[in-house]
């Protein structure tokens, strides 16, 4: 695969807005227009060089902002997205944000709280791992509120993402689509790896349990929280390097439509390559006195 006839492919993955996504069809399996694990990681490759680029453009910049939301059930591989695609642009300019069960202080507020703050600024990149969209997942599956609570911040979601989108701010989700068979399977790597112990948690597979309720929620979540200006997509995320470059392909697809431009030169170039060659020209003098 070259230069990729370049993004098509992974456009199918964008859900239409008003639809509502029937995970236990969609395949979690797909492979794309790949030859093979090399191939795509050789196109995720190059396509992450092109990100940075664009990346800091849009840092220079300092007009708009992009957040990228990662949804998933556990071992779907957010935390290998984040290394080997969204973590390879420049720190300055992106930050990713954990989120786990609120704190005390949270949980006072309320529950977009800890998520506005780490929108991010003008000119920035924010990735949240994991996000509001907790509480109408977890929370509903569990039963931690009442369903008149989690049923109206379908709402005030698309409210506060409509907000951003206005302030300049593009949203990127993405729910990373993994089977129940290749979730077991990456538990077991899990446990056979000691390095990878400290992921397990008895919670992981007591939520295995519950697998057709959040495969229910994610998709009202989906349904009723997908617009223009906040997408959606549904990755298939089996092949670790599918999910890979299908999100690098989009997120690239996004900055180019964003089109950033370094700002206009408002300095005399001429007026200052007179001043190094003179400079240059006497510090080679000097050195050779």
């Amino acid at each position: 695969m070259n230069a990729k006839e370049d993004l098509e492919f992974a456009k199918e993955h964008r859900i239409a807005p008003g639809k509502r996504p029937n995970l236990k069809k969609l395949d979690t399996k797909v492979r794309g227009p790949f030859d093979d694990k090399d191939d795509a990681k050789a196109f995720t490759a190059e396509t992450n060089h092109k990100i940075r680029d664009l990346q800091y453009r849009m840092f220079v910049e300092e007009k708009q902002s992009l957040l990228v939301v990662l949804q998933a059930p556990d071992a779907a591989g957010k935390d290998g997205l984040i290394r080997k695609v969204l973590g390879q642009m420049n720190p300055q300019g992106c930050r990713t944000y954990p989120f786990k069960v609120p704190t005390k202080e949270e949980r006072a507020h309320d529950f977009l709280w800890r998520i506005h703050r780490c929108t991010p600024a003008a000119g920035k990149v924010s990735v949240f791992n994991r996000s509001h969209y907790e509480d109408v997942l977890v929370v509903r599956v569990n039963d931690l509120v009442p369903k008149r609570v989690w049923k109206d911040r379908y709402k005030i979601i698309n409210d506060f993402e409509h907000m951003l989108a206005e302030a300049g701010t593009r949203i990127l989700k993405f729910y990373l689509h993994i089977s129940p068979e290749e979730q077991l399977e990456r538990f077991k790597k899990r446990l056979d790896n000691p390095d990878k112990h400290w992921k397990l948690n008895t919670g992981d597979y007591a939520a295995r349990d519950q697998w057709d309720q959040y495969r229910e929620a994610y998709e009202d979540a989906i349904e009723q929280c997908n617009t223009d200006h906040a997408p959606w997509h549904v990755i298939p995320a089996d092949h670790k390097w599918y999910r890979d470059a299908s999100v690098a392909a989009i997120v690239y697809d996004t900055f180019l439509s964003m089109d950033p431009q370094l700002p206009p030169v408002d300095v005399d170039l001429d007026e200052i390559r007179s001043l190094y060659q003179r400079e240059a020209a006497e510090l080679g003098k000097a050195s050779s006195s």
